[in-house]
C-alpha cells in the first residue's frame, strides 16, 4: 500500500504541475474570471494533497499496522481525484451533467474526502 500510495502522489504532483502551466499559459484569457478562479483553486488544491498523501505514503512505510493511516491515505487519493478534478472538468468542459448528476455535486464530495483524510491522520497520530 505504501508503494501504491507513494506511487499516485507523485503522479499527482506530476499533474499538478503540468496542468498548473497548462492553466497559466494555455488558458489565460481563454476562460472566464470565474472559471479561471475554479481551475486555480483545483490546482492548488491538487499539488497541497498530493504532497500530504506523499507523507501519508511516506509514514505508512514506518507504521503499516496502523489502520486510520491507511484510511487517510485511500481517502486523499479519492480526495485528488474528485475535489481537483470535478473543478477541472468544470473549468475546461461545458458538461455540466454527469448521469443526471450536476457535476458541481462532486467538488463538495472530495472535499468530503480530504475532511475525512486529515481526521484520520490526526487519529492515526496518536499510535504513532
Amino acid at each position: 500500500m505504501p508503494k501504491r500510495f507513494l506511487q499516485f502522489a507523485a503522479l499527482n504532483g506530476l499533474l499538478a504541475v503540468m496542468l498548473g502551466a497548462l492553466g497559466a499559459h494555455a488558458l489565460r484569457g481563454e476562460l472566464t474570471a470565474d472559471l479561471m478562479h475554479a481551475y486555480e483553486t483545483a490546482v492548488q488544491y491538487h499539488f497541497w494533497h498530493a504532497l500530504a498523501l506523499l507523507c501519508v505514503g511516506l509514514l505508512v512505510i514506518q507504521n503499516s499496522d496502523n489502520p486510520c493511516l491507511i484510511a487517510s491515505g485511500i481517502f486523499f487519493a479519492l480526495g485528488l481525484v474528485l475535489f481537483p478534478g470535478s473543478l477541472y472538468f468544470l473549468a475546461i468542459s461545458d458538461i455540466r451533467y454527469i448521469v443526471g448528476m450536476p457535476v458541481g455535486l462532486i467538488t463538495p464530495i472530495g472535499g468530503l474526502m480530504f475532511i475525512l483524510a486529515w481526521l484520520l491522520l490526526f487519529i492515526a497520530s496518536f499510535k504513532l
